[in-house]
């Protein structure tokens, strides 16, 4: 892999924790140099730390990518920092929603687009140049199992999760349309161990107890049954695809068996989502 990487200049998203700290950590190991990011300042200087110690070349600053205008301004620091940039992984995110479309609000919608759709659509926008410049480019957006597999009450989420892997396949073509050679690839994890279900908690704080206790009792079920697989096996299983030049990367072996799922019932495959999720409901209350 290391040719792929090393001496590189690569910018991630949402380093502070989970699968974009595993990222940055085995980019690092590469031979990568390294500007990340993050709302999380703690974290984040917990991950630049890692990366000193692996002595990486770090640039490290706040960034929101929910606010357009410092996206945009993002490109001269890592320049400035760099003097080039190689390498783009768009891997901040959040949950966000939890229950059906009607009831979700206004705020959590905005909030979910700006961050899952906006902040991946205006940081390609603002790197694309830049990317474009240096032939073996790579631009990797983080989709997820929900850019291909829907599930009730996580509307939003899977909307915007449809819409990045639709976004990174017209990038695609409009980089072979243009006689570009940037490495394109969209990337769905599965069930990878991360704070994103410990974000969730977060966002339900204002609900009524009874509707916290469900959804605590559903995240620590996701936790035990769904949401192993290791964080840094889920950043290896991405540089391993970039390497081999692959376009789209698909983590954990169950998330490869639902992707064939959908491929072979795309319209008979949500009735059994539906009947699994409630089953796993109907427990929770035999255990209340």
């Amino acid at each position: 892999m290391k040719p792929k990487f090393n001496n590189k200049v690569c910018v991630v998203t949402g380093a502070a924790s989970g699968i974009g700290r595993e990222l940055a950590i085995c980019l690092a190991e590469q031979g990568a140099k390294l500007a990340i990011s993050d709302v999380n300042i703690e974290g984040l200087a917990e991950t630049a730390e890692m990366l000193k110690a692996l002595n990486a070349n770090v640039h490290s600053r706040f960034l929101d990518v929910a606010d357009s205008a410092s996206i945009y301004a993002y490109p001269d620091q890592v320049l400035a920092a760099f003097g080039r940039i190689d390498q783009l992984y768009n891997n901040a995110g959040i949950s966000g929603g939890g229950r059906s479309i009607a009831e979700t609000s206004d705020a959590v919608i905005d909030r979910v687009m700006n961050i899952n759709l906006n902040g991946v659509l205006h940081m390609s926008r603002a790197f694309l140049p830049h990317l474009t410049a240096h032939p073996g480019s790579v631009l990797v957006n983080m989709s997820s199992l929900n850019g291909f597999l829907a599930q009730p009450n996580i509307a939003i989420y899977c909307l915007t999760k449809f819409a990045v892997r639709g976004l990174t396949e017209a990038m695609r073509a409009d980089a072979m349309m243009n006689g570009q050679d940037t490495q394109i690839v969209v990337v769905h994890p599965g069930g990878v161990k991360t704070n994103i279900a410990n974000q969730r908690r977060n966002e339900m704080s204002d609900e009524p107890p009874e509707v916290r206790r469900q959804a605590e009792a559903m995240v620590k079920i996701y936790q035990e049954k769904f949401l192993t697989y290791p964080a840094r096996d889920a950043a290896l299983d991405i540089l391993r695809g970039v390497a081999k030049g692959k376009s789209r990367i698909i983590i954990t072996p169950k998330a490869k068996q639902l992707d064939l799922l959908v491929r072979f019932l795309p319209s008979s495959y949500i009735p059994q989502v539906v009947q699994s999720l409630k089953k796993i409901r109907k427990s929770i209350k035999r255990s209340a």
